[in-house]
């Protein structure tokens, strides 16, 4: 089968806020663009269920009716919105090579954004990949309707456990939330509403040191370990949902960028999203940062997409 390359001045990767944003000012720039969805079409953010602070909505909206008026925005630029995944990228030569999913997808770029997100992080027990999806989850949204009048133990301590577990709490008999710490990261408003919610119940200062179950039945309980005290505990719940956060989906990227715990370093000559490589920019989750908000992303998806024109415009693209 003939390989299909497909050349484009700009390559835009990823569909989260800060793809769809960067998308936005380059399709209103005039570039010669694309932008390849991937996997997980829209991005984490489909996956809250409650977004109250995103500017311009006055009320209560969820992350995917939230990013389907933002790819409705995208598409009504007539944006080429291509269904694929890249599987490699040769950042090496000019222009940039990538591959899609099907070893005959070749695109080339003059410039890329990247903004692929991030993915859920696990804890590393043994029984997560064992029970996933027969008790253990990373999504409270997408598998919560299935702990109806269940008791569940949600991990983490920041803004996304927090959210899941008030999610939870609509549908369980009991959540508990588990944290190493003896406060909560998350912010104070979603803390005092976590105390105010009556079945909700905290485990502080511990740990899940095993996840309980059979093949029958999938998962029946978690062994908690007190790290403070050295004591260990088990209580019986059927759902597990680990919430600590989330590992950028760079490692397609690795050998040619520079990057810190996976995560993109930018801020080089070419302006605050440029990546070591000219011509490379990062927006979103991908870069290192402390504030993991879908507003943030946007903005930086629309600073990698200006910095991505002044680049093109410049003339160093050979």
């Amino acid at each position: 089968m003939i390989k299909k390359s497909q050349h484009y001045r700009l390559l835009i990767l990823g569909s989260g806020p800060a793809g769809c944003t960067a998308a936005i000012y380059a399709a209103r720039a005039g570039l010669n663009f694309a932008m390849i969805v991937g996997v997980e079409q829209g991005g984490q953010i489909t996956k809250t269920p409650k977004i109250a602070n995103w500017p311009g909505e006055p009320n209560d909206i969820s992350g995917v009716e939230l990013m389907e008026k933002i790819m409705n925005q995208v598409r009504n630029f007539n944006t080429n919105i291509v269904l694929d995944t890249i599987t490699k990228a040769d950042l090496s030569q000019r222009p940039f090579c990538l591959q899609g999913e099907s070893p005959n997808n070749e695109y080339t770029c003059d410039a890329l954004i990247i903004a692929t997100g991030a993915s859920p992080k696990f804890l590393g027990l043994p029984e997560e990949q064992k029970y996933l999806g027969r008790g253990v989850s990373t999504c409270a949204i997408c598998d919560g309707f299935f702990y109806k009048n269940k008791n569940v133990v949600i991990v983490g301590g920041g803004n996304t456990a927090a959210e899941e577990a008030l999610y939870l709490a609509k549908l369980a008999t009991t959540v508990t939330l588990v944290h190493r710490r003896d406060t909560l990261r998350a912010e104070a408003w979603l803390v005092k509403q976590l105390q105010q919610t009556p079945n909700v119940q905290f485990e502080w200062n511990s740990v899940i040191a095993e996840i309980l179950g059979n093949d029958a039945a999938g998962v029946t309980g978690v062994r908690l370990r007190n790290i403070e005290r050295d004591i260990s505990k088990t209580i019986e719940v059927t759902g597990v949902f680990i919430a600590i956060g989330y590992q950028p989906n760079t490692e397609v990227f690795s050998s040619g960028l520079e990057m810190a715990n996976g995560y993109i370093k930018t801020g080089a000559s070419g302006g605050v999203s440029a990546a070591n490589i000219a011509g490379v920019f990062a927006a979103g989750d991908v870069v290192a940062h402390n504030y993991h908000q879908a507003i943030v992303a946007a903005g930086s998806g629309c600073t990698a997409a200006l910095d991505a024109k002044k680049f093109l415009e410049s003339g160093v693209v050979g």
